[in-house]
């Protein structure tokens, strides 16, 4: 069965490619506004469900499909605020002051869906990730040597965003960049596709 991956992110394609498996690439078109009263852990739970859904309309397989936020709240809360991608260097500056200092919750979405046999499996994977406290020099020497503006919470741990950082806790760094792999190859493994 085809594997495909829902995601324009180059970020989650590389994850997969480490995977070795085939799989085609193709970019979902929806609408990721966040719905009155939605919980972060909700918004990127039905995110991924969409994605994975507008690209089924197309092609037929195993769709992978991911959505992350970061909030600094649970991300249980309907009014829990999320740091999204900040799409310029003035909002990457503005989160990342708004961080410092403080643990953001990293919640990405993750559904793998068969669209032989419907089965859709949904995981939410949440990683906290403590900042330094930062200076503005160091927010604005960062953000030179760095491009974060297509990256939730406005770093990449993959780079040079592990220096902002005092701390890590979660099950699967991955997850961070926004493909929880761990949890991906046990859904791939009930529709009987493996890794190893």
């Amino acid at each position: 069965m085809s594997l495909i991956l829902a995601s324009s992110s180059p970020f989650r394609k590389a994850i997969l490619d480490k995977l070795g498996l085939d799989f085609e690439v193709v970019a979902p078109e929806i609408n990721e506004a966040r719905r009155e009263n939605e919980s972060p852990i909700d918004l990127v739970a039905r995110l991924s469900k969409e994605k994975a859904m507008a690209v089924a309309k197309s092609k037929t397989g195993l769709i992978i499909a991911s959505d992350q936020v970061a909030t600094l709240d649970s991300g249980y809360k309907p009014n829990d605020s999320v740091l999204t991608k900040p799409g310029s260097h003035e909002n990457a500056v503005l989160q990342l002051k708004k961080s410092s200092g403080k643990t953001l919750n990293f919640l990405t979405g993750l559904v793998l869906m068969n669209t032989k046999n419907h089965n859709t499996q949904v995981h939410v994977e949440q990683f906290k990730v403590s900042f330094k406290a930062l200076s503005e020099k160091q927010i604005l020497n960062y953000l030179s040597k760095e491009d974060v503006l297509n990256c939730a919470g406005s770093f990449k741990s993959e780079g040079l965003g592990i220096a902002l950082f005092s701390e890590m806790e979660g099950n699967d760094p991955n997850s961070l960049i926004g493909l929880p792999t761990i949890q991906l190859i046990d859904m791939l493994a009930k529709e009987n596709v493996h890794v190893l």
